[in-house]
Formats: structure tokens, C-alpha cells, sequence
């Protein structure tokens, strides 16, 4: 009798993979950094500019080199100019943006989220903004100077106009652009209207507010020079277009330089603040 052995068979199992972690691919410009990019740029431009002056592609009078200017800012910093120092000169202008800046972002906010929440407030005030808004300032400098006369209140109030339409027209496309399936999906877990509002109408609408804001800074520092010709004898607009009568190229070009380092700060306080307040902007 034969003895017959069996074997089993063995089945080898294989192991469980471990889930692989993919990075999702960047599209565009999102997050990427472009400091270096930016610096490397700002050297060349400078170089270059530096480049032209020496080998006096333009005559030395309409473009002065870059030390011409640093020594011509080093003399205004010390000595001041037009009868009033430098920090006279900033502060002044500092005082007519921030003012006007204040004024805007308080009535343009709620009007832009109005609008974007009413058809009637929309129908009504879309005509007068969409109206006077392409209109350039100096368009109406003369109506501010009839009507509000030569101090300050015609300078801010100039500011103000220019710089209300972007924050405005903003906050109103934020809100157009709040998708219904948020909308739909709050009311259905019972939230009211002030809930509404606050947990997804405004932070949808926060980030366009914010790049109004921007944008109307940059809007505000451009009109700037023309708000200051309204009989000013302080501020860094009222300086460039006093050195431009004298063809003091070298003090133009300081004033220039001060305008977009304000200009680059308050852009850069926007961007923080927008760091701060969406940092969800672009990541949905």
C-alpha cells in the first residue's frame, strides 16, 4: 500500500501598495516664485538705464544718470525743496492718498456688494459709475476746483473719484462670481440671510475686494500728480511738476522713484493682507 502525501499548495499574496502621494501640477504662474526674476529685471533696467545716460543716447538734460539722481535726492533730503523738506513733501501726499483711500473703501464696498446682490442697485447706480469711471481726472479737475474751490477738499475729493470705481466694480464682480451651488447648499442646512452673507458671499467676494484695492491704490498714486497741481505748495506731485518747469530732469525723476517705492509698499501691505485674510485664493 502506497502512502500518498498531499502538499498544499502555498499562494503567495502579494503585499498592499501604499498609497502614492502625486503632486498636483502647477498651472500658470500660481505660487511660483519670481523674486530673483523680479530683482534681476530691476538690475537690468537699471544698467541699462545707466547704459544710455553715459554714452548719451539721450541728451544728459532729459536723462540723467542714476548717481546724478541719488546725489540730487541726498541734496533734497538735507536741504528740502520748494520751500519745504522732503518729509514735508511726503507727508502731505501721504495724508491726501490715505484719506482718500479711507473714503473710498468705505462707500465702495457696500455699494459693490449691493450691486452684486441687487438688480435695483445695480440698475441705478451702474450708469453713473460705469459714466464718469474711463473718464481721466484731469477730465474733471476743473468742476472739482469750480465746485469745491483750492484746498484740500478738492484734491481728496479727485482721489477719491479715482480711486472708488475699481473698488467698487470689484466687490460687485466677487459677488456675481459666488457660485449658486454654495448658496444653494447653505440655505439647505437653514442658514438666514446674515449667515449668508457672512460666511460666503463676503469671503467669496474678498479677493476681488482686495485686488480693487490694489488696483485703486495704483489708480490713486497716478492721479496724484494731477490732484497737486490745484494750487499745492507741498507734496511729491506739486514737486515734480514744479522741477518740470525748470527742466530739473534729475528732481522729476527723484519724485518718480519716492512715488513708486509708496506705491510698491502699499502693494505690498495689500498682498499681505491678502496672505492674511484669503489664503485660500487660487487653491480651489
Amino acid at each position: 500500500m502506497t502512502d500518498i502525501v498531499e502538499t498544499a499548495s502555498v499562494v503567495a499574496v502579494p503585499k498592499a501598495q501604499e498609497p502614492r502621494i502625486v503632486e498636483m501640477t502647477r498651472f500658470g504662474a500660481s505660487g511660483s516664485r519670481t523674486l530673483a526674476i523680479s530683482i534681476l529685471t530691476g538690475l537690468l533696467i537699471i544698467v541699462a538705464w545707466w547704459t544710455a545716460a553715459r554714452l548719451a543716447v539721450v541728451p544728459r538734460l532729459f536723462l540723467p544718470t542714476p548717481q546724478d539722481v541719488l546725489t540730487q535726492f541726498r541734496l533734497i533730503f538735507n536741504d528740502g525743496y520748494a520751500g519745504a523738506s522732503l518729509g514735508e513733501h511726503i507727508s502731505a501726499s501721504l495724508f491726501r492718498i490715505l484719506t482718500a483711500a479711507a473714503i473710498a473703501i468705505t462707500a465702495a464696498i457696500p455699494i459693490g456688494l449691493l450691486m452684486g446682490l441687487s438688480r435695483w442697485a445695480k440698475g441705478i447706480l451702474d450708469v453713473p459709475i460705469e459714466f464718469y469711471w474711463p473718464l481721466p481726472p484731469l477730465a474733471y479737475l476743473p468742476l472739482m476746483i469750480i465746485w469745491l474751490g483750492i484746498g484740500e477738499t478738492s484734491k481728496v475729493t479727485l482721489l477719491v473719484l479715482a480711486m472708488f470705481a475699481p473698488i467698487c466694480l470689484s466687490a460687485q464682480a466677487g459677488v456675481r462670481s459666488l457660485p449658486i451651488e454654495r448658496v444653494n447648499a447653505a440655505r439647505s442646512l437653514g442658514a438666514s440671510r446674515l449667515q449668508l452673507f457672512r460666511d460666503i458671499v463676503f469671503p467669496t467676494a474678498l479677493p476681488e475686494i482686495l485686488t480693487g484695492i490694489r488696483i485703486a491704490f495704483g489708480v490713486g498714486w497716478s492721479t496724484l500728480v494731477a490732484a497737486e497741481l490745484i494750487a499745492s505748495n507741498r507734496g511729491i506731485g506739486y514737486m515734480i511738476m514744479s522741477a518740470s518747469h525748470f527742466l530739473a530732469t534729475d528732481v522729476v525723476f527723484v519724485g518718480i522713484l519716492i512715488i513708486a517705492a509708496c506705491a510698491f509698499v502699499f502693494g505690498l501691505a495689500v498682498r499681505l493682507l491678502e496672505a492674511l485674510l484669503v489664503p485660500w485664493k487660487g487653491r480651489l
